[in-house]
């Protein structure tokens, strides 16, 4: 929001939440194609990270019984859950500019 006193750089959901212009006045803050963004964007970000999760889950309760695909799962697991940590660093320079162009 611009303009002179008390609206003076607030955003629009700051000033929402503040009562400061009412909920009629100002646009829809998240359209639905742009909910849908968001919500794939962060996906994208945070699957690995549910991947491995479930990848340990499934070696700790069904995967080390079995006898060769248990190491190769196994292997797998190590070397993807040590190469997530760098692919999420690597990756926030560009989350951080796509959340910003799909912010209002």
């Amino acid at each position: 929001m611009s303009g002179n006193g008390p609206r003076y750089q607030v955003c629009v959901r700051c000033a929402v939440e503040n009562d400061l212009v009412g909920a009629e006045e100002v646009p829809q803050l998240y359209s639905d194609d742009l909910a849908k963004s968001r919500l794939a964007l962060f996906g994208r970000r945070y699957r690995l990270w549910f991947f491995i999760a479930v990848g340990w889950f499934l070696y700790l309760t069904l995967g080390s019984g079995i006898e060769l695909w248990s190491s190769v799962f196994l292997v797998v697991l190590v070397i993807a859950t040590l190469a997530t940590p760098v692919l999420h660093f690597l990756g926030s320079a560009r989350f951080n500019a796509e959340l910003a162009r799909l912010t209002p």
